[in-house]
């Protein structure tokens, strides 16, 4: 097993913030311009809410929820990566995590179905904390020897 491995999802959960951040704004704009608001008009969620369709919201909520669980996903691939203490287990926890979070910014984004969305993030949590349990319990271990 190669360390390294651990950086691949990590880089593809940035990919997945940058493709939710072009959709952002590939909705939102076109929105305002029909809306015909001035930007000003725009200044706090609320208002814009008042002004756009819901589903123009849903994509600026799921890039809101890429910089809460991911944020310790991205902590957690560099301290197993920095310790060198990555397994196999690690990894393939890892690209779960990715993968639930790419179907959770898909209904998010589009058909914001919630009991799919929950499902979907109930998965992607659960690789996290399993990949996180198994950080624990190997610095338990050492502690230990």
């Amino acid at each position: 097993m190669r360390n390294e491995q651990i950086l691949l999802p990590m880089l593809g959960m940035m990919v997945l913030t940058a493709v939710v951040w072009f959709v952002l704004y590939a909705r939102r704009l076109p929105a305002m311009r029909k809306a015909g608001k001035p930007a000003q008009a725009y200044t706090t969620p609320d208002k814009a809410a008042g002004y756009l369709p819901e589903e123009i919201s849903y994509p600026s909520n799921n890039f809101k929820n890429l910089f809460e669980l991911p944020v310790l996903f991205y902590a957690l691939c560099l301290y197993l990566y920095v310790t060198a203490t990555v397994e196999s287990a690690d990894v393939f926890a890892a690209w779960l995590f990715l993968l639930f979070r790419v179907i959770h910014s898909a209904i998010h984004c589009t058909v914001n179905i919630v009991m799919a969305r929950f499902m979907a993030y109930s998965a992607a949590a659960l690789a996290l904390w399993f990949m996180l349990g198994r950080a624990i319990w190997r610095v338990f271990q050492a502690a230990l020897i």
